[in-house]
């Protein structure tokens, strides 16, 4: 890959809302170049018989049961509602 330039450094810093001063351009322009530079390493990889993963280590999500469970009545959960209406909760209207 080619080096990375000032103006494609101080485009990102556009991009993302960054104001940057000339010799920040000049410090992350070389700074970008190395980690560019050491992300091409990986390219040297044989990587011919490795299985492509979503993260390094096998992960699982453990998750309960959706079983239904018994809840408070609807008069109960109303019962210390500051308003309520239709055995609705009532709330102020944030829409003008």
């Amino acid at each position: 890959m080619a080096e990375i330039s000032k103006e494609q450094v101080k485009h990102v810093a556009h991009l993302a809302r960054l104001a940057i001063t000339d010799e920040e351009v000049e410090t992350m322009t070389k700074q970008l170049g190395d980690i560019i530079k050491y992300a091409e390493l990986l390219n040297e990889l044989d990587t011919e018989n490795v299985e492509p993963t979503t993260h390094v280590l096998d992960l699982k999500n453990v998750m309960r049961k959706d079983e239904p469970k018994k809840w408070i009545e609807k008069e109960d959960a109303l019962k210390n509602a500051p308003d309520q209406q239709d055995g609705q909760f009532r709330v102020p209207s944030i829409l003008e």
